[in-house]
């Protein structure tokens, strides 16, 4: 398969795409302004990290849904902005509790919600769990992976939309452990990235 990731060039997306411990899953990186002369049918999976800036991927709106509705594999984490540029999104935000973990027995209330997806072969509970930003309310038939503590989606997997499957999250974990800060959200990108290898090119579910 091929890995195409988008690079905006901050600090945090250098430690994630290009830095040894993740490089390697990734076949080609690009700056969003890059993108019309790229073809994107040449690769499986397009992953878009942590607080990409939506004004950077707003022009190229047309070309990633193009790739959606030709079968293209979009995956989207945390803080994008995503309705910018995706279809379908609609995100509500929320304050974040950045120091929950310092009242002792507090818990942030993420849970899995289908534990027999195959990400969950890569990824515990705990794996999901630093902060949040807020929730979607996503298109019905969508396969909800992981929702907050009052059951709204916090990591969905797309097959109804396009023709194509759009993994999304409000979920941060590049800016996270690109900042050594959080290390659930390293341990989250130790199963998540090699699921994406192992699983995102082998098309569509039935």
């Amino acid at each position: 398969m091929s890995v195409l990731a988008i690079h905006p060039g901050a600090y945090y997306h250098i430690e994630t795409l290009e830095a040894p411990r993740y490089r390697h899953h990734f076949d080609r990186l690009v700056r969003p302004e890059e993108l019309p002369s790229v073809e994107l049918s040449e690769h499986q999976v397009l992953f878009i990290p942590c607080r990409t800036p939506a004004d950077r991927m707003a022009p190229h709106a047309a070309q990633l849904r193009t790739y959606l509705d030709q079968g293209g594999t979009i995956v989207a984490t945390g803080e994008t902005a995503w309705e910018a540029f995706l279809p379908a999104i609609h995100f509500t935000p929320q304050p974040t509790n950045w120091w929950w973990w310092l009242t002792q027995g507090a818990g942030l209330g993420v849970r899995i919600s289908a534990p027999g997806h195959s990400l969950f072969e890569h990824l515990g509970q705990d794996d999901l769990t630093w902060h949040l930003h807020g929730w979607f309310d996503p298109p019905e038939g969508v396969e909800v992976l992981a929702v907050n503590e009052e059951g709204k989606p916090i990591l969905y997997v797309d097959e109804v939309t396009t023709a194509g499957r759009m993994v999304i999250t409000s979920l941060d974990p590049c800016f996270h452990h690109g900042s050594h800060f959080m290390p659930a959200t390293t341990r989250f990108l130790d199963g998540f990235l090699p699921w994406m290898r192992k699983e995102l090119d082998k098309g569509k579910s039935e």
